[in-house]
């Protein structure tokens, strides 16, 4: 299957959006094919405001994220693969998602689901129901008792 990153990234990129919040990404900018200003790397990682008032032309698809945007005054181009993107956030309060480390094994085999438990049989069910109705009836209960 295809990874479901690019899908999430931009349902939560249009429910920032409707939100009123601003959109952020967060992204390791030391992957193969990662076109950022180095000068705002930190340790590796890049943030950037991605609201449609801050880049031009937003562009997630399937494999890259693209937009135009000016940093310190200068028009550049970023560019990223997808899997560099590691978390999309709004800045006003963090609501949003931080995405697990691509393997980039697709072909690794993906655990299924435990089975559901077997179903109960009715006549089951009416045993354990009984059961509790019977305890329930030897249990004493509290009484109270009016004093004069």
């Amino acid at each position: 299957m295809t990874s479901s990153r690019p899908y999430l990234i931009r349902a939560l990129y249009e429910w920032i959006r409707d939100n009123n919040a601003t959109p952020y990404l967060w992204m390791n900018a030391t992957m193969e094919g990662v076109v950022v200003p180095q000068q705002f790397v930190n340790e590796g990682q890049i943030v950037l405001n991605v609201s449609p008032s801050a880049v031009v032309g937003l562009d997630v698809d399937n494999e890259f994220l693209s937009f135009s945007a000016r940093f310190s005054g200068r028009a550049m181009e970023v560019i990223a693969p997808i899997a560099a993107i590691q978390a999309i956030y709004a800045r006003e309060n963090g609501k949003g998602m931080v995405f697990a480390e691509e393997t980039g094994d697709d072909d690794d085999p993906v655990s299924p689901p435990p089975p559901p438990p077997p179903p109960v049989k009715k006549s089951q069910l009416t045993k354990v129901a009984s059961e509790k109705s019977v305890k329930s009836a030897t249990t004493k209960r509290p009484q109270l008792k009016v004093v004069k």
